[in-house]
């Protein structure tokens, strides 16, 4: 069985609530199967059909699946849609077209390349999606699904199930699957069925995966963000991990060396504390959705926390079973938290960052003085400060050392930065390499736009955040309410560590002179870090397709009383 299977069957009991269930047993057992032909070859048996590779079959779902559908739906033809305007469109797949013949599942197995042409089936509809997975951006890399089944996939990544998407899969339908064949999410365990409770001020960008930011207003307020404010981003649903059977596997590929640490174990090494900030990727990214659509969620800049993170250095770990830094090698993150297909979610770093004594990557298992939640990676998640939150893997289950980079989609296929005249027709992934340390930035949490502000001696009260990545120091904010023609320096709160490893935020406040008599203002906020970066002033020279990376000036307009 494949090293992909070993490892999520090594995590069934993290994971019982969607992997042991009887229907979805048997969708394992069928991925076991191709996982066997992908790394063996299929020289124990099977035809030349079967040998094909687990991790490069196209598919239409999971991660990002028909997302296109906002771009394509104003293109689908109208032959095969639905007409009547009451139809209840969530219902469609569960109901047989009688315009439509009907399909045996072993003759939609057979459809499971671009050659032989790609179906799929969801609920009791049929579809050939053939023409649709070139369009799909990543389609290259996504999930196990041609020639099977797409429901169990579809339990997870619930934001599929809207009119727009719905009505472009229907367009694609071919015929109805016969029912005896057919598989019912409703006979399936639900994967969300064991998730933290959250406060309820985190305002949600998705409930599934959930993903959600404290109200901005709130993050100047403490210069360690409260765990409980601290922003979400979960990419697939939080595992259930028992602490006292929990294991963190690492391996050196050109060696073979393999070692087993226990929580326990980790526990007893050195333990060392960092103060890091950690953004998502896409903070700031509605921001740069007002010049031109981007894919990806609607972020306002509240995506970005800041927190005591302690654990066990990974360097620690690493040279205790003979690892030797290089700068041409890598380290691969593999998390608890797994598909529909058993991929975890996985991301990478240089083996020099990792092996760097002020580069201060930790396995972490406390935030801010108390153990680490499971939202933000319980029992064990891995802390790379100055780096973007992709990198931060957490529910931590393997660390490889390696020749390459990840493979996961989030490491090749996503969090990267493009041209803006790159769209979804032009771009290749591969040309572009994955983001570690992120841009200078700021934003200002209070006052919010459109607030109504008081003035004292001709000046409003001012404050928000600023950060930079690589460990880079903020040296100075910026500020203005004239457009530009006079700026103002705000005061700076941070720690007092060394240029290089100043990984946390600086919270900063300015009593900020408004032009007299004027009723609107807009207030604009710049950073400069230690290196003299600075923000750019708009957003539409530095907009790219998926909305990462949105440092411009930060604008907040408010009303003079």
């Amino acid at each position: 069985m494949s090293r992909v299977l070993r490892s999520a069957f090594k995590l069934g009991s993290h994971h019982a609530t969607y992997l042991l269930h009887q229907q979805e047993a048997r969708i394992i057992k069928s991925i076991s199967c191709y996982c066997d032909y992908s790394y063996k070859g299929g020289q124990e048996g099977g035809d030349g059909e079967s040998r094909r590779d687990f991790r490069t079959v196209l598919t239409l779902v999971g991660l990002g699946g028909f997302v296109a559908a906002y771009v394509l739906a104003s293109k689908v033809a109208a032959e095969g849609k639905p007409s009547k305007e009451n139809v209840n469109y969530q219902k469609w797949h569960t109901e047989a077209r009688t315009d439509l013949p009907t399909y045996k599942q072993e003759v939609i197995q057979k459809h499971d390349t671009l050659e032989k042409r790609i179906w799929v089936t969801y609920g009791i509809g049929v579809y050939d999606i053939t023409d649709f997975v070139p369009k799909h951006p990543g389609s290259d890399k996504i999930m196990l699904g041609a020639g099977s089944a797409i429901d169990p996939f579809w339990a997870i990544y619930q934001q599929h199930n809207n009119k727009e998407i719905l009505t472009l899969l229907e367009s694609f339908r071919i015929g109805n699957l016969d029912k005896a064949d057919a598989v019912s999410t409703e006979d399936m365990g639900s994967p969300w069925a064991n998730e933290p409770k959250r406060h309820p001020l985190l305002k949600p960008a998705s409930e599934r995966p959930f993903n959600a930011e404290p109200p901005i207003s709130l993050l100047a307020e403490n210069f360690l963000t409260p765990n409980e404010f601290f922003y979400v981003r979960n990419h697939l649903p939080v595992p259930v991990i028992d602490a006292e059977s929990y294991e963190l596997d690492v391996e050196v590929e050109e060696s073979g060396i393999s070692k087993s640490f226990s929580l326990d174990e980790i526990k007893k090494l050195p333990k060392c504390t960092v103060t890091a900030a950690v953004m998502c990727g896409g903070n700031r990214r509605s921001e740069m959705t007002e010049v031109k659509p981007v894919k990806g969620l609607s972020w306002s800049a509240g995506a970005v926390g800041n927190a005591k993170w302690s654990g066990a250095k990974l360097r620690d770990i690493l040279l205790a079973i003979g690892v030797e830094s290089d700068e041409k090698r890598h380290v691969i993150f593999e998390g608890c938290d797994l598909d529909p297909t058993s991929h975890p979610y996985g991301a990478s770093i240089p083996l020099s960052k990792a092996m760097d004594e002020r580069g201060d990557v930790i396995l972490a298992y406390e935030m801010n003085g108390e153990t680490i939640n499971r939202d933000h990676g319980f029992p064990l998640r891995v802390i790379v400060p100055g780096t973007v939150g992709a990198r931060n893997v957490k529910w931590l289950s393997r660390v490889v050392v390696s020749d390459s980079e990840s493979s996961s989609h989030w490491q090749q296929n996503d969090y990267k930065g493009f041209s803006p005249s790159t769209d979804w027709d032009t771009v290749d992934f591969t040309k572009s390499p994955a983001i570690q340390a992120m841009p200078v930035t700021s934003a200002i949490c209070c006052p919010s736009e459109g607030d109504k502000v008081q003035t004292k001696d001709g000046c409003i009260a001012v404050k928000g955040y600023a950060w930079s990545g690589g460990g880079r120091r903020i040296v100075r904010v910026d500020l203005t309410a004239d457009g530009g023609e006079s700026w103002h320096v705000a005061e700076l709160e941070q720690d007092d560590l060394p240029d290089g490893r100043h990984y946390g935020w600086t919270l900063w406040s300015a009593n900020l002179p408004v032009p007299a008599g004027q009723k609107k203002i807009e207030i604009w906020s710049k950073a400069v870090d230690s290196a003299y970066n600075t923000q750019p002033e708009s957003f539409k020279y530095t907009w790219n397709l998926r909305g990462v990376l949105s440092n411009a000036y930060h604008r907040v307009k408010v009303e003079i009383e």
